[in-house]
């Protein structure tokens, strides 16, 4: 069953400056995974999440989350935030200061009915690295444990939708790195839907499983994660960042020179991650403009990742640019190269060439 989104909110324009805005969407999306909502600031991504959690009552349409129906105006039917099976997490975990880490986790546990209950705590807690934090104060966490805390609070909720609304941009650099791992866990160890709310490109390349790109309220495109990012005629194919994502497996590590050796259906990538757990999973954004082509495979290169790939299709970016999409074993990869390029390679659909990556461009 899918999750079914039609959602139409006006918000006019006031005397304090506001020019009002409109929220349009019509969205089937999937009942597991993540779903990434992303597009710039003011774009609509939060304002659709409280739409969900029926925090505007002034939307029209429906809301169904499988057999339940939350919301079909069409014959009055709007379920308050208190009836809908919704775990929220903000920007800045909203926790009760007064209580412990383990006193906030009680709290959302307690206010669940024992026959409702699907989400247990000892999983929560083993899931999130919480057990050295239970007895912790609030005021004393750190931003990544206060997050990790809020979103703990939020599962045990036991909900049938998870929303997280740009969960880590109040956390600096290290604390989100050191965050991505606990959320990348979530589907496999609880099926439900998660929606994500950001506008870096980066965090919806590494948790998205579908994406949605929203415009001034408007959804401008949907699909999976590779669709959306592949897609010529996907807005996202258009930015300075495009790129696409390789799930790969993590086949050996180099502790001499600090790199992993990593395996997909397209061959290997060496790649910056000693760290990583070998015999584990790892998404590889590629960039396109970190992308070059060869007609035969360079010798004597200082770069390490050669892989032999076939043009799909060009696509003319702007009067001196091509973005070409490759075929490499079961994935697709993005070039973006001058047209002088593209002409002294004679590149068109069917070409073999040597795609050229090198592995401190890999993200």
């Amino acid at each position: 069953m899918s999750l079914i989104i039609r959602q139409d909110l006006r918000r006019p324009a006031n005397r304090n400056g506001d020019p009002g805005f409109h929220l349009k969407v019509d969205l089937d999306l999937p009942r597991s995974g993540f779903t990434v909502l992303f597009g710039r600031s003011g774009c609509g991504k939060s304002t659709l999440l409280r739409c969900l959690a029926g925090l505007e009552k002034d939307a029209i349409g429906t809301v169904r989350i499988g057999q339940s129906l939350w919301q079909d105006t069409s014959f009055g039917r709007f379920l308050p935030p208190q009836q809908r099976a919704v775990g929220l997490v903000f920007q800045e975990g909203v926790l009760f200061p007064h209580l412990t880490v383990r006193g906030n986790l009680d709290f959302a546990f307690k206010r669940v009915p024992a026959a409702r209950r699907r989400i247990q705590k000892e999983e929560v807690i083993d899931l999130l690295g919480l057990e050295a934090l239970l007895d912790r104060a609030i005021g004393g966490l750190s931003g990544g444990e206060r997050q990790r805390t809020a979103l703990g609070r939020a599962l045990l909720t036991s909900p049938d939708l998870l929303l997280l609304d740009e969960p880590l941009a109040a956390l600096d650099r290290t604390a989100r790195k050191a965050i991505f791992p606990y959320l990348e866990q979530l589907p496999r160890r609880f099926p439900l839907p998660v929606f994500y709310v950001t506008h870096f490109l980066n965090e919806a390349a590494r948790l998205a499983d579908h994406l949605v790109l929203l415009d001034h309220g408007v959804v401008k495109g949907s699909g999976s994660l590779t669709q959306m990012l592949t897609d010529p005629d996907s807005p996202l194919t258009r930015e300075q960042d495009a790129g696409t994502v390789v799930t790969a497996e993590v086949a050996a590590l180099d502790e001499e020179f600090h790199l992993a050796r990593l395996e997909f259906s397209g061959g290997r990538l060496l790649a910056p991650g000693s760290e990583l757990t070998l015999g584990g999973t790892v998404r590889l954004r590629i960039l396109a403009r970190d992308v070059s082509l060869s007609l035969e495979p360079p010798r004597e290169s200082s770069i390490l990742n050669i892989l032999p790939v076939q043009v799909r299709d060009l696509t003319p970016r702007d009067p001196g640019r091509v973005l070409v999409r490759l075929v490499s074993g079961q994935e697709i990869l993005l070039a973006l190269v001058t047209k002088k390029s593209a002409a002294a390679l004679d590149l068109g659909p069917g070409r073999r060439v040597f795609a050229q990556i090198k592995s401190v461009a890999l993200l």
